[in-house]
């Protein structure tokens, strides 16, 4: 079996005395989306926010593309070629959508001659920001600012792409269009891990899902098994 190009072992994590993550595994293969799904307030977002680094207190081992990275800072984690879109977008207000764009470049290290060959990717596969490029990013709506956000990730060519809650508060026919993306991505060869509130979104477009509970992994498998069992959905997911 080939490595993961993400393995999480046993990974603890606090907020203060909170004892979030109680021994978390779970792992990610190359060009594979996978789901983490779980109700409110089970560890989601702290697993993929310790994944990148972003949790002061933690233990556990953290592997990516066959190295340890659990030692590094979160921009040690991003230069290797974990992306990461928080689920606050952190649209920067009062820069225009190429602005909020040119950020994700210059964190990448990109120099001038690459940046207009990028923007123009990113016009062509986001068409609505393609329109919207010399417009304040921040009075986009809630999908589009998550589109800008996604784009501003893939600028730095990640590996990986972690992603929280990226259809929270999006219109249904943005959320569609959010997951033909994200399908692309992988045919593309991205690799993504998605924590999403809704579930059968997220279990439709994933090859495999970990189901969360009180900080612990209480179910992993293929997700279309997953989607079909009711007592996965009613008690973990309230779906």
């Amino acid at each position: 079996m080939a490595e993961p190009l993400l393995a999480i072992t046993d990974l603890n994590a606090w907020y203060g005395p909170a004892h979030v993550l109680q021994g978390v595994s779970l792992h990610v293969g190359r060009g594979e989306i996978v789901a983490l799904i779980g109700r409110n307030g089970v560890g989601k977002t702290t697993t993929i926010r310790a994944a990148m680094g972003l949790v002061a207190k933690r233990t556990g081992t953290v592997r990516f593309d066959g190295a340890e990275i659990g030692p590094r800072p979160s921009h040690a984690r991003f230069a290797a070629g974990l992306g990461y879109v928080p689920e606050e977008r952190r649209i920067v207000p009062g820069l225009t959508v190429r602005e909020n764009l040119r950020l994700g470049l210059l964190a990448a290290g990109a120099g001038a001659a690459e940046e207009g060959r990028a923007i123009d990717e990113m016009a062509r596969r986001f068409p609505r920001l393609g329109e919207r490029f010399e417009q304040e990013a921040i009075t986009m709506s809630g999908g589009e600012q998550q589109m800008l956000a996604i784009a501003r990730a893939l600028l730095s060519r990640p590996k990986m792409i972690l992603l929280d809650e990226p259809s929270e508060g999006i219109m249904p026919a943005l959320v569609d269009e959010m997951a033909d993306l994200f399908l692309d991505l992988r045919r593309g060869g991205t690799t993504l891990l998605l924590v999403e509130q809704n579930v059968e979104l997220a279990l439709e477009i994933s090859d495999r899902a970990y189901v969360l509970d009180q900080g612990r992994v209480v179910h992993e498998g293929a997700s279309g098994i997953l989607l079909a069992d009711p007592t996965i959905r009613d008690r973990y997911c309230g779906i």
